[in-house]
């Protein structure tokens, strides 16, 4: 084995191989462990793509000749040519959920869904592999599908549900903020897309942030150009848009959800983000599923 040496210590690297893992009919493995309180022998590598979550404890990570520090929330994508090893905390331990899947799976769904996850997540190009930091809400949600994936049958079908939702929904937490952005900052952003949190309007956007209102202003402006009222306000609107294109409830009922209280506020903000008021916008973009365009248009 070739030798590899870390950032303060050294240890040779093996490979690990997906069939040793799963049958010839199955499309992932799952675990759900304990880590050891001690490096293995070996770092390893891989030929499959895996992707894990601390679920409690913290464990050191050497991962490329780096060490990092996991706590539960953290979600990582590790790619086959990663080289790493973990040693839990001696004094409480970690408990990881694990997910290994073929490296075809991974080129499929990069190839069918590049706009989403092309040179993200498992895909993502650079020294180290994707890493997230969930919240509370996004936390919860990843443990949830992971127990759902656990007791599901081993097939192509529900690794790839798994991985999309994922990307989609759990770990997608940037929400169109540029990637100099401070982590705390986009995963504040990633909360705001929350109706619990948006429906609060800025003070809610600056809780979930976790630091004072002046460095969350600052931090908002800087890189996204507007104030966190603004910024939720973007948000809600958004929300509503999406609601006024498949929802038939009162606009005002809308209005109501999106945590407005001022109808006039709401209809100035639609027109100014949308070009257009809420009913127009409605009326050009809700399709019933039970009428054909042809019957709409007669």
């Amino acid at each position: 084995m070739a030798a590899f040496v870390g950032s303060y210590w050294g240890m040779d690297k093996t490979r690990f191989e997906i069939d040793t893992y799963i049958g010839p009919d199955e499309a992932f493995h799952f675990a759900r462990k304990s880590l050891a309180t001690r490096y293995p022998e070996t770092a390893h590598d891989h030929d499959f793509f895996e992707v894990f979550l601390i679920e409690s404890g913290k464990t050191d990570h050497w991962i490329n000749g780096v060490t990092q520090t996991l706590e539960p929330g953290h979600l990582t994508f590790v790619r086959p040519s990663d080289v790493h090893a973990f040693r839990a905390d001696r004094g409480i331990g970690c408990e990881i959920i694990n997910v290994m899947f073929r490296v075809e799976t991974a080129d499929h769904l990069t190839q069918r869904y590049g706009n989403t996850i092309e040179g993200r997540f498992f895909d993502a190009g650079g020294r180290l592999p994707e890493m997230h930091t969930l919240g509370a809400a996004r936390f919860a949600r990843a443990i949830n599908v992971a127990q759902q994936l656990q007791t599901a049958h081993r097939s192509l079908a529900r690794i790839e549900e798994y991985l999309l939702v994922l990307t989609n929904r759990v770990a997608d937490a940037t929400s169109g903020v540029a990637g100099s952005a401070p982590r705390w900052f986009a995963e504040a952003c990633s909360a705001a897309q929350s109706k619990d949190v948006f429906s609060r309007g800025a003070a809610g956007f600056i809780s979930v942030a976790g630091r004072s209102h002046e460095h969350v202003c600052r931090t908002c402006k800087t890189i996204t150009g507007l104030t966190p009222s603004e910024y939720i306000n973007q948000v809600r609107i958004e929300f509503a848009a999406h609601l006024l294109r498949s929802d038939e409830r009162p606009i005002d009922a809308i209005i109501e959800e999106c945590g407005f209280d001022n109808s006039s506020y709401f209809y100035r903000l639609f027109r100014r983000q949308y070009g257009t008021t809420p009913r127009q916008y409605r009326l050009k973009n809700l399709r019933d599923p039970f009428q054909s365009r042809l019957e709409r248009q007669s």
